[in-house]
């Protein structure tokens, strides 16, 4: 499948192997957990999705890590069955590159780095060397930033920046001089702000309206607001009630220049994506002409 880029945007479904994904919609601890998983990518299929995302290790913060042969179990498996099942790109969200090239090997297409390259050394080298698309996020989380809320769960607060789209874009810079020093070829790369990570409520909400700001960094950019807790905290609600939080984000994501949304909720999110393209690209291609 090919991307052009600015013509349309792009949709990639959550698929989550863990049993505390925040958004409740995690198939690890579930009976014929792997059967489930291939219906619900055909379903992602049938629905519109252009990309699905399979990871294996919560990223909600607070979330214990898992260690590299645990996600390896969690993922694996998921990825050699669903390519089989779908013809669409596979996203591996990992930060290991150990882990990224089993997933590479059994089938994903691309990698969804939440740390930009930073955790693991021999991840850049590892994108360079397989040609694969990669996914570049800005992340600050440090678990002393997590404050816990029962009922909406955990959100980052005391968070400083000096100027945060300054900041956000310098460092998405360096993750991206990371990425090409070590020979990954700049149009395989996809930048990510990082919603929620490692930042407020209030940063994530500017992050989405001062999106704009960050196109001039000459990278595709992948929005992911989906039922996340700076949706919560604004609209006191919990994750699974957080559909047309995530749906007004979308759509002025895309405003602001969004090229490809990660959502959990595809049926719903494509129609809104189709309808803010029709609004804001004015340009009608595929299923979107008449």
């Amino acid at each position: 499948m090919s991307f052009e880029w600015g013509r349309r945007t792009y949709v990639m479904g959550i698929l989550n192997a863990t049993p505390d994904s925040f958004s409740g919609d995690g198939l690890m601890s579930a009976e014929q957990w792997i059967g489930r998983a291939v219906d619900q990518a055909q379903r992602f299929v049938e629905d519109g999705a252009d990309i699905i995302d399979i990871g294996g290790e919560s990223t909600r913060p607070g979330s214990i890590p898992v260690s590299e042969e645990e996600e390896s179990t969690r993922i694996l498996p998921m990825i050699e069955a669903i390519r089989r099942a779908v013809d669409i790109p596979l996203s591996a969200d990992t930060y290991r590159a150990a882990v990224a090239e089993r997933a590479l090997d059994a089938g994903a297409d691309w990698i969804n780095d939440v740390w930009g390259l930073h955790m693991d050394p021999g991840m850049a080298g590892l994108v360079a060397r397989r040609k694969c698309p990669v996914v570049i996020m800005h992340n600050r989380s440090k678990p002393k930033n997590v404050a816990q809320e029962e009922r909406l769960g955990a959100r980052y607060v005391g968070v400083h920046y000096e100027e945060l789209i300054a900041d956000v874009r310098l460092e998405l810079q360096e993750s991206v001089d990371l990425a090409l020093a070590a020979g990954v070829d700049p149009s395989q790369i996809i930048l990510d702000p990082g919603l929620g990570f490692g930042k407020t409520v209030s940063q994530s909400l500017q992050l989405i309206n001062q999106l704009g700001l960050l196109k001039d960094l000459g990278f595709p950019l992948l929005l992911g607001p989906s039922r996340k807790s700076f949706i919560g905290y604004t609209l006191d609600l919990p994750p699974d009630k957080r559909i047309e939080g995530t749906a007004a984000t979308v759509a002025i994501g895309i405003d602001r220049g969004a090229d490809i949304v990660r959502v959990h909720d595809v049926k719903e999110m494509v129609r809104v994506v189709r309808m803010t393209d029709q609004i804001v690209r004015k340009q009608l291609i595929g299923v979107y002409e008449s």
